[in-house]
């Protein structure tokens, strides 16, 4: 079959065109700097972790209104990871080496971290992490912005203890790495404040749980030995509505038996009748009652982007304003988005957090925060009942744990994550 030379020339000219168009998108690609969210949509998780997604969004949305990063706009790549722990770690592949992208917030859980985790460090790539934890790490590809156990738990403790006159303990966790690392630091941390392993009750549940009624009944029978008793919850999720409004069903008042949680805040608490839980607590960093003017800038602006003028703030939404903010400050020293350059760059600096003090990157890749307890109030926010003098530098290693106790993470004197200062060995990442 022949071909007209008009044809010819059109086909060639539509070619062409094509190809100006591809040029066209691979050059405003490359005008962007891609930002992974990696956060729970969907499953038991999506509680907490959907409005760390729109906060990642929010200021992307603000940092772009400033002329972006470098010169470029910042373009949000958003997975959902749905609750589930490979899928995170197939999400993370997808983020890193098909979408390519600069840095990723994400993960909630650290049986999600933990899967991720390698993914990061084969591919080079950087994540911000949000929450705290277990502590017990220091990756060269990760920042956590969350709080380690001595900016959360331990104070926690201290407080019940000195406070509140607490004597007996119930750890009550859900089943996974962080909840059975941080009892065990704070079984340990009770066991040498003098605490006897019967005055010590260990509780886990699976994600989701949804059956209280026995474990709440044990945990009232524990408190009526004559002794003063305190929940020390580390339940994440979705299973804190059925385990506190069991609480309600079982008239356990704070003055009774006082629960701390670490995973509860505003968000869980804006879906719950907050009644029954008046008086018990929570430890964080960060509360939306604190009063400050750029925590109330910051609200403002939340609830101007989601258009929702009830929408509430809380300490993961606060780390990842911090971890966001600290990435933009050293992308714009390290004049790159370069993982190398803005790691290395970013230690040291400093941002404002909400409340007034300064987040600062230290060596080990943790930051400086206060910490808060709060108090449950009718309306689901808290009053704040004690606080830190100033903000506590956050360790990747605990002292409490024999394991741990020797062990020294320092990304600039010592290249390593895991340097053991008696065998003076790196046991993890060297670079």
């Amino acid at each position: 079959m022949t071909i007209s030379n008009s044809l010819a020339r059109r086909m060639l000219g539509g070619a062409a065109a094509l190809a100006l168009l591809g040029a066209a998108q691979i050059a405003q690609a490359a005008d962007t700097i891609k930002v992974g969210v990696l956060h729970s949509l969907s499953g038991t998780m999506a509680i907490s972790e959907t409005t760390l997604k729109d906060t990642v969004l929010m200021m992307i949305d603000e940092q772009n209104k400033k002329g972006g990063v470098l010169g470029k706009k910042l373009e949000a790549v958003v997975v959902d990871p749905a609750s589930n722990w490979p899928l995170f770690a197939e999400k993370a592949e997808q983020l890193l080496v098909k979408d390519k992208v600069a840095v990723t917030f994400g993960c909630w859980t650290s049986v999600s971290r933990k899967s991720v985790l390698p993914v990061f460090e084969k591919n080079k790539g950087l994540l911000f992490y949000p929450v705290q934890y277990e502590g017990e790490e220091s990756s060269k590809n990760v920042f956590y912005t969350g709080a380690s156990p001595n900016q959360q738990a331990i104070p926690a403790v201290d407080y019940l203890m000195k406070d509140i006159g607490v004597k007996r303990w119930v750890l009550a966790g859900t089943d996974y790495v962080y909840p059975r690392t941080t009892n065990k630091i704070l079984e340990a941390y009770l066991k040498d404040k003098g605490v006897k392993p019967e005055d010590i009750m260990i509780n886990y549940t699976p994600f989701g749980h949804s059956d209280w009624q026995s474990i709440v009944s044990d945990i009232k029978k524990f408190g009526s030995a004559g002794k003063k008793t305190a929940v020390v919850s580390t339940i994440n999720g979705d299973a804190n509505v059925p385990f506190y409004k069991e609480l309600g069903n079982q008239k356990i008042s704070a003055e009774d038996i006082p629960v701390v949680a670490f995973s509860v805040g505003e968000e869980e608490l804006a879906g719950l009748d907050a009644k029954p839980l008046v008086g018990h607590l929570a430890a964080w960093n960060y509360f939306q009652t604190y009063s400050a003017p750029a925590n109330s800038a910051a609200i403002k602006t939340w609830r101007a982007f989601t258009k929702n003028p009830k929408r509430t703030f809380n300490d993961p939404m606060e780390a990842t304003v911090i971890g966001f903010k600290l990435w933009v400050e050293a992308a714009e020293k390290a004049k790159s988005v370069d993982v190398d350059k803005v790691s290395e760059s970013i230690i040291g600096l400093s941002v404002p957090n909400l409340t007034g003090g300064t987040a600062t990157m230290l060596p080990n890749h943790h930051i400086t925060k206060p910490v808060y307890i709060g108090e449950v109030r009718e309306d689901g926010q808290f009053d704040i009942v004690w606080k830190t003098d100033k903000e506590v530098p956050g360790d990747a290693w605990s002292d409490f744990l024999d394991g741990s106790k020797d062990i020294e993470a320092d990304w600039v004197k010592l290249k390593c994550g895991n340097y053991n200062t008696k065998t003076k060995k790196c046991s993890g990442q060297n670079y």
